[in-house]
């Protein structure tokens, strides 16, 4: 069973607001920082956004301040990613993954431990 499990992806048009959710299973949620990811075929993985396990610190690439915000419920084990003012350039395949706290909260998608599936989330023009 996978741990992270990502909603909320669809079609929408430039502009448009979206929040990806992604429910977490099977681990002890508060001992994770979580972050967000996208990748575009024949592109490597980019990160996105991250979160600290208890929520006092975020990260953002920069081409995404200011539009989205990352933010966690430890009492529902979800993380959610709220996308305002897409763009077509944030098509992607957007993928949750969870790092162990211990870690210090990162951008490197290898230093985290778990991943989701992904969700996509396609933006027209």
């Amino acid at each position: 069973q996978v741990p992270l499990v990502e909603s909320g992806g669809g079609l929408v048009q430039a502009g448009d607001s979206l929040r990806l959710s992604c429910a977490v299973s099977g681990l002890t949620f508060s001992n994770y920082h979580m972050g967000w990811f996208r990748q575009t075929p024949g592109k490597e993985r980019e990160f996105v956004a991250a979160i600290s396990w208890s929520g006092d610190s975020t990260d953002y690439v920069d081409s995404v301040k200011g539009r989205f915000t990352i933010s966690r419920d430890n009492a529902k084990n979800t993380v959610y990613l709220q996308m305002n003012s897409l763009k077509p350039e944030d098509t992607a395949v957007y993928s949750c993954a969870a790092m162990l706290r211990v870690k210090r909260l990162g951008i490197r998608a290898t230093a985290y431990d778990f991943w989701g599936q992904g969700t996509q989330v396609t933006v027209s023009s």
